[in-house]
């Protein structure tokens, strides 16, 4: 029995309206709908990925990571535990309702984010290595090793 005033809505999360390729692996429990998963994805417990997302060939997206609405991950990459992306950046001050607000955030191929790292920029290139804990604010358009808060270049690959 819930109780408060006004009773509870119940919405159960799960895996639903996903378009996936061949040998895709998803471990339970996981929040994932609207997106595309292509071939030899593999996602691990505790993972949120959002409509409009596109995980590339290969990639790999450990536990505990949230991939926020309209974020296309390349092919090859590695996504660390606990790794937010976020595309609202509440420039207004708060959220904002309106997704044509919202960044649309590309992570190129051969990408690997630390665990624990958050982006919150629209773009990372090809080959980059985002430091565990970083927090990404710019695009990174140089291949290269980034860490810190805000991440910045500490060597060119």
């Amino acid at each position: 029995m819930y109780g408060g005033v006004g009773g509870m809505e119940i919405r159960q999360s799960g895996i639903r309206d996903v378009t996936c390729g061949n040998n895709v692996v998803v471990y339970e429990p996981a929040n994932i709908y609207g997106c595309t998963l292509y071939d030899e994805v593999f996602v691990g417990p505790f993972v949120e990925i959002q409509r409009h997302c596109v995980i590339g060939r290969g990639t790999r997206i450990q536990s505990h990571s949230f991939l926020c609405e309209y974020v296309t991950v390349g092919e090859r990459c590695f996504i660390g535990h606990n790794v937010t992306f976020a595309n609202d950046l509440f420039k207004r001050g708060g959220p904002d309702a309106d997704a044509a607000n919202w960044l649309r955030i590309r992570i190129g191929h051969d990408v690997t984010v630390g665990s624990g790292a958050v982006i919150l920029t629209d773009f990372v290139c090809d080959g980059a290595v985002i430091g565990a804990g970083s927090v990404v604010v710019k695009p990174v358009t140089v291949r290269g090793v980034y860490a810190g808060n805000p991440a910045r270049l500490l060597r060119t690959l």
